[in-house]
């Protein structure tokens, strides 16, 4: 049996709310790592955990580095350069990303924004062709556990969402396309809304992995 199908699923889960564990975003994203437990088997998993909070900005020389013509031959400890480079061999390593993430104000947390603008980087993962940006790391699926006050689907939405067409976009560019969102809504509508929430979600992530059972 090749190596692929006996190493563990290396799973990376990005932590974006600021009330980590604590938050419906983290809640949802347990239960889909759950089901991908159940979906390894024997295999098993290999979880990393990234909390992004505390992720620094992009500075002055990782601007400069992307403007220039050539990729810089070495980064230093420390620099933004260097943990981009981290970042992005991260997630080169990763089966599966799964994505745990509260809405703040219609898209992406800041925490969110910086680790994207860590690894969405020209030359290392995606290059100018003249069609436009083409990515150039694997596809491999992409879990996305969002967690927003209000309601964002169907019919009784109530507010605009970016976090999910920007996220699309953002994570297409460096050549990730297999996203799969589950959501739970209107977590600020009072705690019989919350439940119905949370058991709409978890109803959804159930059906997602059986039908691909």
């Amino acid at each position: 049996m090749p190596l692929q199908d006996t190493a563990p699923l290396r799973v990376l889960r990005l932590i974006c709310s600021p009330r980590g564990s604590d938050s419906e975003s983290y809640r949802l994203s347990q239960q889909i790592f759950d089901r991908l437990a159940n979906q390894a088997g024997e295999r098993g998993l290999e979880l990393t955990d990234l909390d992004l909070n505390d992720l620094p900005h992009v500075d002055h020389d990782y601007a400069a580095a992307l403007a220039s013509p050539v990729e810089p031959e070495h980064t230093h400890p420390g620099s933004a350069l260097h943990r981009s480079d981290v970042l992005i061999r991260q997630l080169d390593a990763a089966d599966v990303l799964l994505i745990a993430t509260p809405m703040h104000n219609y898209t992406v947390p800041s925490a969110l924004k910086t680790w994207i603008d860590h690894i969405v980087r020209i030359r290392v993962t995606f290059i100018g062709t003249p069609q436009g940006k083409q990515g150039i790391l694997r596809d491999r699926p992409v879990h996305v556990a969002i967690a927003s006050g209000g309601l964002i689907s169907g019919e009784n939405a109530r507010q605009p969402d970016f976090l999910r067409p920007y996220l699309t976009a953002a994570l297409g560019t460096v050549g990730l396309h297999d996203l799969h969102y589950f959501a739970v809504e209107g977590t600020a509508r009072g705690e019989a809304a919350l439940e119905a929430a949370r058991e709409q979600a978890r109803t959804a992530v159930e059906a997602f992995f059986m039908a691909g059972a």
